[in-house]
């Protein structure tokens, strides 16, 4: 299981769900104790974007892991 914590902007936002959208497995993130499938668009979007947010999966897309490195607040 890959865990990450991000911090996007709106703008980024659309891109991710986009680029989870690629991928074949399940992402969830988790934000408070509320838990939005990546792929949603809707979901996504009506998330707070001035708090870092928890993005888990556990599959293997390289494009998608680059992509989500680029947002990751505990590097």
């Amino acid at each position: 299981m890959c865990e990450y914590r991000i911090k996007l902007s709106f703008d980024d936002a659309k891109e991710f769900v986009r680029r989870a959208s690629n991928c074949d497995f399940d992402i969830n993130v988790f934000y408070n104790r509320v838990i939005i499938d990546a792929k949603s668009i809707l979901g996504v979007l009506g998330l707070d974007f001035n708090q870092p947010l928890t993005v888990q999966y556990a599959g293997k897309n390289d494009a998608f892991e680059n992509f989500i490195q680029r947002y990751d607040i505990c590097e």
